[in-house]
């Protein structure tokens, strides 16, 4: 068999399928049945950070870097 020869041919056959699968496939709707959102409620408050410092100075980054 001279499969060389019709390599093109087979790859393209190839591709036209893997595309038209993929279309196919992503047209069907999902049917979620049992899929219900629900939102957790708690009574703690959310937990906040807080960070309270001053900003270093030019020099003091420099001196740090040594």
């Amino acid at each position: 068999m001279n499969v060389a020869k019709h390599m093109e041919a087979i790859f393209l056959a190839a591709v036209f399928l893997v595309s038209f699968t993929g279309f196919a496939g992503a047209s069907v709707p999902v049917l979620h049945k049992h899929s219900v959102v629900r939102a957790v409620e708690t009574d703690a408050a959310m937990p906040v950070v807080v960070v309270k410092a001053k900003r270093l100075s030019a020099a003091e980054k420099v001196q740090l870097g040594n």
